[in-house]
């Protein structure tokens, strides 16, 4: 019994590693280096006509772009503080998905009911908020406000979310409010 058993597993294990990638048996794998050139020509692209306000652009090595619109006098936050902002999150072709203050939500038809507005809180460094949040805040002084176009690795990656399709590039309006 034992030997059909494993008989049926072996076979079971067989026809799933046909369909896989031959170096991971678990299915295609993210391949974030294409991504991220895939959409740094996205974003490029997107810079050249946007019309976007700004004291000054920064060009970060992962591919995240922050356009400081208007300078804070704080500090830079440093790891894992915890960070205060307002934001509104939208797709390059300027559709909002998501904003955590209310008026803004109403305005724009995506108010939720079910969801609480408040100023967002997240930890600079951990999983609290997209890897793109990270990287474009710690370029920022407290006090900042910017928009933060992040490549979709640093996002959602392949993964649709409510309103964001996969892959897609999102930018945010950001307003720093401080950190502790």
């Amino acid at each position: 019994m034992m030997n059909k058993f494993k008989g049926v597993f072996l076979g079971f294990l067989l026809v799933i590693g046909i369909g896989c990638e031959p170096n991971n048996p678990f299915g295609p794998s993210y391949d974030l280096e294409a991504n991220l050139e895939r959409d740094a020509e996205i974003i490029e692209d997107f810079l050249a006509t946007a019309q976007i306000d700004s004291l000054y652009r920064i060009h970060d090595p992962n591919g995240v772009v922050i356009i400081v619109q208007e300078e804070g006098e704080g500090n830079f936050p440093g790891e894992f503080r915890l960070i205060y902002n307002n934001y509104i999150g939208r797709l390059l072709d300027g559709t909002m998905f998501d904003t955590n203050l209310e008026n803004v939500a109403i305005e724009n038809d995506i108010w939720d009911e079910n969801r609480i507005y408040r100023i967002f809180q997240f930890t600079l460094g951990s999983q609290e908020a997209i890897q793109g949040f990270s990287i474009g805040f710690r370029k920022l002084r407290s006090g900042s406000k910017a928009v933060l176009i992040i490549p979709s690795p640093w996002a959602y990656r392949d993964q649709d979310r409510d309103n964001i399709p996969a892959n897609s590039v999102l930018m945010f309006d950001v307003e720093f409010l401080g950190f502790e």
